[in-house]
């Protein structure tokens, strides 16, 4: 867990890092350079979760290199927004922290207790900004943010 004492704010314990996969890790269906080294500093202290529809059928390829198993959305339902928001609710929100990018992103980003936006080269839904509480130029900076913590308590304190 990683604790941050946010100045004006109640303190805020993060257990689970739950992530999209295509567009916030991996782009065009690979894994972002860096990526992995950050996960695996993170690992240390948080529960990492990979939420993924698999657009690009390279989840295996990811999984491998993570060292980690993603959950697989079901594309078919429709309803992948919904999976992901059902999946922070299952554990439990006011220990989870978000970060995605896509449409499907939204109700996760704002349903965890942090949900954070980042810019990818497929972009930034409005909608997932519009939920997030943090927006980051890019994931490995969004994950510097677990692992230096003053950065966010910097953006966040009131």
């Amino acid at each position: 867990m990683i604790s941050f004492a946010i100045p004006g704010q109640d303190e805020l314990c993060i257990k689970h890092l739950v992530m999209d996969v295509n567009g916030t890790l991996a782009e065009d269906g690979e894994l972002i350079p860096g990526v992995a080294d950050k996960l695996l500093i993170l690992r240390e202290q948080l529960s990492i979760h990979l939420l993924t529809a698999n657009t690009y059928g390279t989840i295996e390829k990811i999984e491998q290199l993570l060292n980690l198993k993603a959950v697989k959305l079901d594309r078919q339902s429709g309803d992948e927004a919904g999976q992901k928001t059902r999946y922070i609710l299952k554990l439990n929100t006011e220990f989870c922290a978000a970060i995605g990018q896509g449409a499907n992103d939204a109700g996760m980003l704002k349903t965890a207790a942090l949900g954070i936006s980042v810019m990818s080269t497929e972009g930034l839904m409005i909608d997932a900004l519009m939920a997030s509480k943090l927006l980051m130029p890019d994931i490995l900076s969004a994950l510097d943010l677990f692992i230096k913590p003053g950065r966010l308590i910097a953006s966040m304190r009131k």
